[in-house]
């Protein structure tokens, strides 16, 4: 019973640090990462691979308004578009 509980234990810590390498895989090289829907605590300026092009951003849910703020998307929702 020992051995099955060690190999359990083991078998989550591997899966814990593959699932923490998985989402370190999203970051960019300046830290963090950006959540589809929503700019908490999203800077912009951070992240011209998303807000450097319209199609990728507007994937995301984001719109640059006239004055050149980003928003979210007044009719986003998460997942496709029907």
């Amino acid at each position: 019973m020992l051995n099955k509980t060690k190999i359990a234990l083991a078998a989550a810590l591997i899966l814990g640090a593959l699932g923490s390498a998985a989402v370190a895989g999203q970051s960019d090289e300046s830290g963090g990462y950006v959540m589809p829907g929503s700019l908490d605590g999203v800077n912009p300026a951070y992240h011209p691979g998303i807000f450097g092009n319209p199609a990728v951003a507007r994937s995301y849910g984001f719109e640059k308004s006239r004055n050149g703020t980003w928003h979210v998307q007044s009719d986003w929702q998460w997942g496709p578009r029907r």
